[in-house]
């Protein structure tokens, strides 16, 4: 295989890889939100209220 062709093999797969960790981080983050949404974490409760104390 010429080193050119190979080289942009490798490129082309680099680019596959961080789109991948992109999309896996992105669902990730996805399901966390969702969870602290459903849960009402305590930290959004806390701010919640910290906000209404202030005012």
């Amino acid at each position: 295989m010429a080193p050119e062709i190979h080289y942009q093999l490798i490129v082309n797969r680099v680019a596959e890889l961080h789109q991948e960790a992109r999309d896996h981080r992105r669902a990730s983050e996805a399901v966390a939100g969702r969870k602290a949404r459903e849960s009402g974490s305590p930290k959004r409760v806390r701010a919640t209220f910290g906000k209404l104390r202030t005012s």
